[in-house]
């Protein structure tokens, strides 16, 4: 939890429940379906001293997870089905019928 100091500013005020808005945003699970992913990244960079090559993996399957259900998103915007993010339990399903992730 964010603490506000007596006496910050309307706009440190709304930074501060802006950016806990975002983060809570990144951190869900129907909105963002790379968060194994970007957790892997975060936790290997963490591991490795921020080496970044020796964290080339997992960028890449963070990358290929994120461009895998962009390009989902997009054919389910051209079919007018929403939301256009599949949620969390039909990801699992899409997952579950290709038989693996393909990332």
């Amino acid at each position: 939890m964010n603490i506000i100091k007596i006496g910050a500013t309307e706009q440190q005020y709304c930074n501060v429940f802006k950016m806990t808005s975002i983060v809570r945003k990144l951190r869900d699970h129907d909105s963002n379906p790379c968060i194994e992913e970007s957790d892997g990244s975060r936790k290997c960079l963490d591991v490795n001293n921020y080496n970044k090559e020796m964290c080339t993996a997992y960028f890449l399957r963070y990358k290929n997870c994120r461009k895998f259900w962009h390009e989902i998103m997009l054919q389910r915007r051209r079919g007018g089905v929403k939301p256009e993010m599949p949620t969390e339990d039909e990801r699992q399903q899409i997952l579950a019928d290709l038989g693996r992730k393909p990332y």
